[in-house]
């Protein structure tokens, strides 16, 4: 019976502190972060690594266009400058 009763009340304590501790804010673990899903992800079907082997098989392989290198200023040798001053 006192064994019953010592179960009843350690249920009830128990109750209570898990209220109390998750309305303060307290949490026992750490909430997991989840991972998030691109859109592509949910499209396609998961054929996973062997999927994309295949998938990148079937089509044609794209060229990466290089950007165009930007004009750098050349400074003028002597006979440049002199050739200018001539005109």
């Amino acid at each position: 019976m006192a064994g019953l009763l010592d179960e009843l009340v350690s249920g009830v304590v128990d109750a209570a502190l898990k209220e109390v501790l998750k309305k303060t804010g307290v949490r026992k673990t750490t909430a997991k972060r989840t991972r998030r899903r691109t859109t592509t992800a949910k499209k396609k079907a998961s054929g996973g690594i062997l999927g994309d082997i295949i998938e990148a098989a079937l089509k044609p392989a794209k060229k990466v266009a290089k950007r165009p290198r930007k004009q750098v200023s050349r400074r003028r040798t002597t006979a440049g400058r002199s050739r200018q001053r001539s005109r």
